[in-house]
């Protein structure tokens, strides 16, 4: 069977996402890459993949897919259920608990984390301004989120349970970029969720893919900006 292709630029939180899956579910897949200051997101042949122009798209034989936490969910339904709750040892219980912390990762977490990264990293290389009132009003929305996940993982090892999952690898990719703001120091207020997110970085699959993600987007070091 043919490899895998995942379309899009490594340094994406959302590509780094489906990358994360693939590495963890030991798929094999192939990387093309595309040029976003060159525009490829919006060319014919891509918005034939992806009608909204975005990446990551995965195409899996005849199979054509977008939206990076639908595709890790499909990646991991194909190779390791485990991840989803699901298969061997898992529970219907410990499954609806990783679609939870799933939503809870895409509507509150990246909600407050992702103009952080936008005003503190991204801004500044393209020429905007940065708002702080933008800044500190996210930082405490993150707060009181990372008050609701201290809660959680005081109680249990990961967020769907004592076992990994979607739900935990999820966040990676953009608290790969939060942690290297200024604002990293939040979450030493939180000691299981510092906890939790060493545990995530000491995977070996994460620290093959944050070995493309530099801190800066790519836009300060050596021309990795795609």
């Amino acid at each position: 069977m043919a490899p895998m292709k995942v379309y899009g630029w490594v340094v994406s939180p959302w590509m780094a996402r489906v990358l994360v899956a693939l590495e963890e579910a030991g798929a094999e897949y192939e990387v093309v890459p595309m040029s976003r200051s060159g525009g490829d997101h919006r060319r014919p042949e891509h918005l034939a993949r992806n009608p909204f122009g975005e990446i990551p798209v995965l195409e899996d034989g005849d199979l054509t897919l977008y939206q990076s936490r639908a595709i890790a969910r499909y990646i991991f339904r194909k190779y390791k259920p485990e991840f989803l709750g699901l298969g061997e040892g898992g529970s219907l219980e410990e499954s609806a608990m990783v679609d939870v912390w799933l939503d809870v990762e895409a509507h509150q977490h990246e909600a407050a984390v992702r103009p952080i990264l936008w005003h503190c990293i991204i801004n500044k290389f393209e020429g905007r301004d940065r708002d702080q009132g933008v800044v500190d009003e996210s930082v405490r929305k993150l707060e009181k989120v990372l008050g609701v996940y201290e809660a959680r993982l005081s109680g249990s090892r990961y967020l769907a349970g004592d076992r990994i999952s979607l739900a935990d690898l999820s966040h990676f990719s953009n608290m790969r970029y939060f942690m290297a703001t200024e604002y990293a120091g939040v979450v030493d207020a939180y000691p299981h969720v510092k906890a939790w997110w060493e545990a995530l970085l000491a995977r070996p699959t994460v620290q093959k893919v944050m070995a493309g993600m530099p801190p800066d987007f790519g836009f300060g070091s050596s021309g990795n900006i795609p």
